[in-house]
This record gives C-alpha cells, structure tokens and sequence, in this order.
C-alpha cells in the first residue's frame, strides 16, 4: 500500500468549547509557526520536478516501510501475511476510529463485551482468522487472543483494546497468524500495530481538518483536528503536537414506553430515561512527542498520549421493542431499544512512554518504555435478567422491601474500572546487510485491573442487600493481576543469495492472580449445599470467618472470599524459509506457535484453566508486476487450536473458564494493489475461513483435567445431569469470523480547473456468521446476516488546501456488525441485541496543510 501523505480527516462529534483546548493550542502554532521552521527560506522544487514526481507516484506504487519485525524493512520483502494501511489510505478512506479500519482488514474480525457490560465504544473484542470462541471479555476471564500496540507500546486490556483516534497516523500494520516470538501472549492469533507519525527535526510542517456530518435518521456530528511538527535547536530535535475533538452523533432511540413484570405484575415505566439519538459520544484528545538526537548514533523519543470519551446509551437495538413477549407496550422503533436505567461510559486513559535509539558498534539498541493508566466508570441497563428470569422461573417472587413487599427486580450496574499496565522491552538487532542478522530481546510486563461492580434493584430489602451496600444484590470487589516475562531471538541466514532461513523462539514466565469478593448478601447466599471452598458472597464469609464480628473486610467489601494465583513457564517457536524468484517476486513457508496464557476460576472447586496454543502452517507470496504498477500479495494456512480457552455463564450466572477441546482453521488471505491508470488506482483485499470445532464440545472436564469429548445422549454430566449430546459437535463453524470477507476501493484523480479532483468508491462484504459456539445458544442468538457496505467520496485539491464530501454507507444498509444478550444466551438469549452498522452519513470536510 502506499505511504504517501495526505491531510487527516476524522469523524462526528460535538464538545465544549474548554474540550477544544488540545486543538486550538495545535491550530494556533501551525497558523503562526512557520517563524520556527529552520528551512522556512528554503528554495521552492522546480515545476518539472514535482511533475516528474507525480508521474512517477501516479503510474507506480511506492515502496512501503514497516517494522512488524522489529526491524525497518520493505513491505514487499517481509515473508509473513501482513497488511498494511498506509498513510494515504487512511487519509483517502476516511478511517478515524477501530470501527474504520476493521472493515478493510479482512483477517480483523471483531464482538462486543455484552453480559452487562457496557457495549458502546472501547470495550469491543478483537479477534484474527476465526481464532474466536465468542465468549471473551468478562473481567475475571481470558486474556485477548490479539495483540494491539500503539506504536512500540499495547494497548489491549482485558475488557477491550484502546479506541485510539486514527489522525496523524503513519499506517496501520495488521499482522495475520501467529506473532508470539516477538510479541508474546496477547498476539496468539494475531498483532495489529497503530503507527503514529514521529517528530521530525528536518523541517516545520502543520495542517488542520473541520469536519460536519448527518446521520440519516439520527443527529450532526463533528470533527476538529490539527496538528503541529516544529524542529528546535538546529534540527537535532523536534516536537509534534496533536489535538482532537470530536461529537460522534446518536441514531439509536430509547423509547419511552412500560414493561409488565409478571409475577408481581408491576409495571415499569422509562420515562425519565425516553430520549432520541442517545447513543451519543465525546471525545478530546492529545498526543504529544518529541526527538531528541543526542549525537549521530543515540536518539531519545518520549511520547504521552492522553484521551477522554463520554459515551452513551447502547450500540445496540432491540428487535422485541414492541412486542409484549418481552413485556412492553406496543410501541416499535426500528433502531431502537427501550431500557430503564442510565447507561454510559466515562473513559479516561493516558499511556507515557519512551524510546531509546542508538548503536553499540555496528548493532542496534533498542528500549522501549510504556505506562498506561485507564480508569473507566460505566453504567448499564440489566433489566432484561430480572424480566427474563421473572418469566421463566418466577424469580420476582423473592425480591422485596424492608416491608416484605414486592418490588420491581429490574436491575442496573454501576461499574468501576481501573487498569494499569507497565512494560519494558530491550532488544539488539545485527546489521541488516549480514549474511547472519539477529535480533534477541528481553521483556516484562504488569498488569492489574481493580474491579468494582455494584449489581442494584432499587428498594431492595437491607436483609437481601449486600452489607454496606445498600440495594446491592450483588458486589465484585476483586483484584486482578498479569505478569509476563520473556525472553525472545530470531535469528536470519541466507543460505544463498535467494534463499534464507529464519527461525525464532520466545521463552516465557506468566502468573495470573485475582482475589477479592463477589456474590450475594447473607438473604440470598445460605449455599449450605454446597462445600465450604465453593461458596462465595456472604457465604464465603461465614464459611472462612463465622460470626459478622470477626469478618475482615476487603475494600469496602464484607471480607475476601477467594485469593487465587496460578503461574508457568513455557516456550514457543517459529521457522521460515523465503525464496526470492527475483527481486519483485517471493515466496515462503512458515511453521509458527502462538500463545494464550492460562488463569484461575473463581469458583473454588473449579480447576485452573490451562494454556491454549495455536499453530500454524503458511505458505504465502509477496509480488510485484509492470515494474511496479500491480502487486499482489497471498498466503494459504492452517491453524490448529489445542484445548482452546472458552468462557460462559454458568451456574448462578457467574463466569466460568473452561479448555474447550480443539479446533481447525483453514484460510486463504489475498490483498491487491494496482495503479491500473495515470488516473485509476485499485486496492483490495480478500480472505476466505474454514474455521470448525474438530472434536465435541461436552462442556465439562475428565478427571485427568481434559475436556470431555465423548457425551451422546443419555450420558451423565459431573452434576449428575442427563445431557442430550454435546454443546456444540465436532464440524460446528467457530463464531464471530464469516467464510468470507473483502473489501475493495477504486479512486480515480484529475485535473480540475487550478487544482486536482477524484472521486472514490469502496465496498466491504462479510458473510454470514455465528453468535454462538453452542447448539442450544444459537438456536437463540441465530446467526448475523451477510452485509455488503458502500462508501462513495469526491473531492477537490489545490495546493495546500482541500475539500472532501462524503457519503458512508451510502444505500443505508442494516449490516448486522455484532449481537449479545445482557445475561446467559439460554435465559437472556430471548432478547438479543444486534450492534448494526451506522446509517447513511453524509459529511463534509475541510483540511489545510503547511
């Protein structure tokens, strides 16, 4: 893909005018900064220069720069399957959020936390060629199975990766297969890597975007972006400065209306939370870094970036709106829901960070620094667990007040999350022009997660109420905690001059611990049937500590009813071999591993969860065609997933983590480049999954600790219970990832009157997917539709200024995105909520660069 550089664009919001701060201290200095340019008298290029350079930039595809092996390379040269959205392509298709990108990385496939959880922006789940089980995300659960990375530094969090605003990106590297050498346990599927563009001390440059957009159906949002890159002290050191601040418009409706509760037959109403477009976001940000070189050979570059995004409502809707199965009144919206209590999302995080640069010798030094803090305070709608339980079980019977009255067993969460991670990373790397290149590194990494959710039914009786937490049914107090230590190497040898070998490995030590409280009050929690290390709430208390006078409270909590930690040690490994036909054409096979960490449960008699792996075998191609002009680029795998990490609801609705036994993913992956025209440029790219379970699925472990795979009807499960067959059968597809997904784009540029004009068409198609690994799930939940999304652009450009005029989704489709249920698919699975693509939008952007 092309790396040239265009000016940003952004998306829909609105803000305060003190929000705009960040942008208006980054549009002042480009106004009034050329003063600081060192080259500011510099001579103009000739006209025939420039000419020349866009013959040259129009009729050919520039080279593509990239690190996803920790070493600056060509694109073109780099034998792994690895697609790169360059600088231009962000810029020309309007990519602003994960949203964006996501569609036009066919092996990126992506869900949404659900389960309670709030389901708007920053908490979606990202997964990589169909290594998916659908059932990620819960705090106390696996880790991802993606690693995201901005710049050298993750970004991933166990409850969803950072929605970072995509202005004054360099490119986009998403890095498909296996990537655990180099970038360990989070990157088993996958790596996808936000490249920021740097300081740069050779010259000033600056450049500002205002954006207005309308949804069709919804509100006006907007966009204000700028940025600033200003050399000091003789051009050995620069700083560049970023600001944004964005309204991203509602289209999602909260009617107002009632639902009837049937065991009590109390009537609720939402009046107070009845509003159109609610599902509104804001977001301000800033980013600044500087260079430092100290000398010829050192280089310092500090980094801190920091955002704040106040979202809203649900992503979301509701087909039962309207239907009294669900106990509402009549009334239907189309994107709509119609929910009782607030929802929304304050997200605030900032990551400092730190790359030093230089040469030992003729060896490279890197190290590399990141701190992250994230501090989330979420509320969301529960009210479809009290209704669905009320309907199915009569559950409303047991919630009253201080007066043994009945009352409404609706319930809502308020949600506290704080997020910390710090990691170091120092590697060597040999001269690329050996014959025998190395690069050998160490890691460490912490994370911890300080967990607070507060389950409330209003008016909830004090005996039935968690101690210390009024009308709280139920309390998470827990703290989480990761470590990872590593040491990794790759070594490359040319065999000859057009054949090399490359092989890798990473040696690792994980720990993962989580203690704290969770459960229900003493009125809810005798679990007298139950051993004593399986009960928890204020059960768990009495179990450990008797008497209420001798408990030992943990944060505000009753006391600490679990302290749970599990760690091991292992290694994974990767081999290459690349053949250069010539010098635009090769090809490789690789045989890789890629990781996921075990973990604990929290029930106590439920053994620890073990590490699952992937392995993969690739074969692929990197070509170029008519001395430049076509590339084409492809690789064909299989993955095979070993006792792969699967998370559900289970009893009493809480979370448990099972090794789901194996699975299989065949996959093809195609990606295009083509300057078909002086004109006409083309890009897309393509994959095709075969992603299938190749044992049962019983649900339940063997003795030995294995998952059971043989369960036909009429056997007995651990519980004594009689199973119709296995959850989900050997030759069941694997959730979330379609058989087929692509995305395509024609731009086609001319002259127009002073200036340059195009206009631009994209296409992204995925297939039909599951929601659900289980049979009985997905007789619920159904499958996601097949969706094809249109986007049409055109624009005009002279000199330094521009104007574009956009239309995304340009025929409206209803493209189905994700779908989740508030609690456990078998009792909430009777209303699913479907996350649906953004209506038409059409928006206008203005941009000057300097």
């Amino acid at each position: 893909m092309s790396a040239q550089h265009v000016v940003r664009k952004g998306e829909n919001r609105r803000g305060r005018a003190f929000r705009k701060l960040p942008l208006a201290v980054a549009v002042a200095l480009a106004f009034a900064a050329p003063a600081w340019a060192q080259d500011a008298n510099a001579p103009a290029p000739a006209k025939d220069a420039v000419a020349k350079d866009k013959d040259k930039d129009t009729r050919t595809l520039g080279t593509v720069t990239v690190t996803a092996q920790k070493r600056e390379e060509n694109l073109q040269k780099v034998p792994i399957s690895l697609q790169v959205l360059g600088s231009t392509q962000l810029e020309q298709q309007d990519v602003a959020s994960f949203s964006d990108y996501a569609k036009m990385i066919p092996s990126l496939s992506y869900g949404t936390a659900g389960g309670g959880v709030f389901s708007g922006p920053g908490f979606v789940q990202v997964y990589m060629r169909g290594v998916a089980s659908g059932g990620d995300g819960n705090h106390s659960g696996s880790q991802p199975s993606v690693g995201m990375y901005l710049d050298e530094q993750p970004i991933t969090t166990i409850q969803g990766a950072l929605d970072i605003h995509m202005y004054d990106i360099d490119r986009v590297e998403a890095l498909a297969g296996p990537q655990g050498t180099l970038y360990g346990a989070s990157s088993q599927s996958g790596t996808v890597r936000i490249i920021t563009k740097k300081p740069d001390p050779s010259g000033y440059a600056a450049g500002f975007a205002v954006e207005a957009n309308a949804i069709d159906g919804g509100g006006i949002g907007h966009v204000l972006e700028g940025f600033v890159n200003l050399p000091m002290n003789n051009n050995t050191a620069a700083v560049r400065l970023v600001g944004w601040q964005k309204h991203d418009a509602g289209w999602v409706d909260n009617l107002h209306g009632t639902r009837t509760y049937p065991t009590s037959g109390i009537v609720a109403d939402n009046a107070a939370f009845a509003k159109n477009n609610y599902n509104t976001a804001d977001t301000v940000g800033v980013r600044a870094a500087m260079r430092f070189d100290i000398n010829d050979r050192w280089t310092i570059t500090p980094q801190l970036i920091a955002q704040k995004m106040k979202a809203h409502g649900s992503a979301g809707i509701d087909p039962l709106v309207g239907s009294a199965s669900a106990g509402y009144d009549s009334s239907y919206g189309k994107t709509a829901v119609k929910h009782f209590y607030p929802e929304f999302s304050d997200d605030r995080w900032y990551q400092a960070a730190m790359t030093v640069e230089g040469k030992i010798g003729n060896f490279d030094l890197t190290y590399v620094f990141s701190h992250l803090n994230r501090d989330v305070d979420s509320a969301a709608d529960y009210s479809d667990y009290g209704y669905w339980y009320d309907s199915l079980a009569g559950y409303g019977a047991y919630f009253y007040d201080n007066n043994g009255n009945l009352i409404n067993p609706a319930q809502h969460i308020n949600a506290t999350d704080r997020y910390r991670r710090t990691s170091h990373e120092l590697r060597i790397a040999s001269p690329q022009d050996n014959r025998l290149r190395l690069v050998a590194g160490l890691f460490w990494q912490n994370q911890s997660h300080d967990i607070l959710q507060n389950y409330q039914i209003d008016g909830l009786a004090s005996v039935l109420s968690v101690s210390g937490w009024p009308n709280t049914i139920w309390l998470t107090r827990q703290d989480r905690t990761d470590d990872d230590r590593a040491v990794f190497g790759q070594l490359s040898y040319d065999l000859t001059d057009r054949l090399e070998l490359n092989a890798g490995g990473r040696w690792f030590h994980a720990r993962n611990s989580l203690k704290g409280f969770f459960g229900f009050a003493e009125g809810y929690s005798s679990q007298s049937s139950q051993p004593p290390a399986d009960r928890y709430g204020e059960a768990g208390c009495y179990a450990q500590y008797g008497a209420p006078s001798n408990w030992q409270p943990y944060k505000g909590a009753p006391c600490m009813v679990f302290d749970k930690g599990v760690k091991e040690n292992g290694s994974i490994y990767r081999a290459n071999l690349t053949f250069k036909i010539n010098d635009t054409k090769l090809v490789y096979a690789t045989w890789s591993e890629g990781y996921r960490p075990g973990g604990i449960n929290r029930r106590g008699t439920l053994p620890p969860y073990l590490s699952d792996f992937l392995t993969n075998y690739e074969a692929g191609w990197k070509t170029s065609w008519g001395n430049g002009s076509f590339v084409f680029n492809g690789a064909v795998f299989r993955e095979d997933w070993k006792n792969f990490q699967f998370s559900y609801l289970g009893q009493n609705g809480l979370t448990e983590i099972r090794n789901a036994n194996q699975a299989r993913i065949n996959g093809l992956e195609t990606d295009l480049v083509w300057a078909a025209t002086y004109n006409l440029q083309i890009t897309g790219s393509f994959a095709w999954y075969d992603a299938k379970l190749t044992q049962n699925f019983c649900g339940w472990l063997r003795p030995d600790g294995k998952p059971e795979t043989v369960c036909p009807a009429g056997t007995l499960d651990p519980n004594g219970n009689v199973v119709s067959g296995p959850q989900a059968a050997a030759g069941t597809q694997l959730p979330i990832t379609p058989r087929f997904k692509g995305s395509l784009n024609a731009r086609y540029t001319f002259d127009l009157g002073p200036g340059e004009a195009y206009w631009q068409a994209s296409f992204s198609h995925a297939g039909k997917r599951r929601v659900d690994m289980r049979t009985a799930e997905t007789a619920l939940l159904g499958y996601l539709d097949a969706y094809t999304l249109v986007d049409l652009s055109a624009g005009w450009r002279k000199d330094s200024w521009a104007i574009d005029v956009f239309l995304k989704n340009a025929f409206n489709s209803r493209a189905q995105m994700t779908r989740f249920a508030e609690c456990a698919a078998l009792t909430c699975g009777y209303e699913p909520y479907t996350v649906i693509a953004q209506p038409r939008t059409l928006g206008i952007r203005f941009s000057r660069e300097f």
